[in-house]
């Protein structure tokens, strides 16, 4: 059990990293807001596991 709650933090943690430097390096254009969305939804992604764990 504490190898998976372990895992599942880690997991967390990192998503949540990937999401914010998205939403940083999302360029100011179209495609850009695609990127914003994907870093959001990998986020808030990352936040629920942590939540969970």
């Amino acid at each position: 059990m504490w190898g998976k709650r372990r895992s599942s933090r880690i997991l967390a943690g990192f998503l949540v990293v990937l999401g914010g430097v998205l939403m940083y390096l999302a360029p100011e254009i179209w495609a850009g807001l695609a990127v914003l969305a994907i870093g959001v939804v990998i986020e808030l992604i990352g936040i629920t596991l942590e939540r969970k764990a």
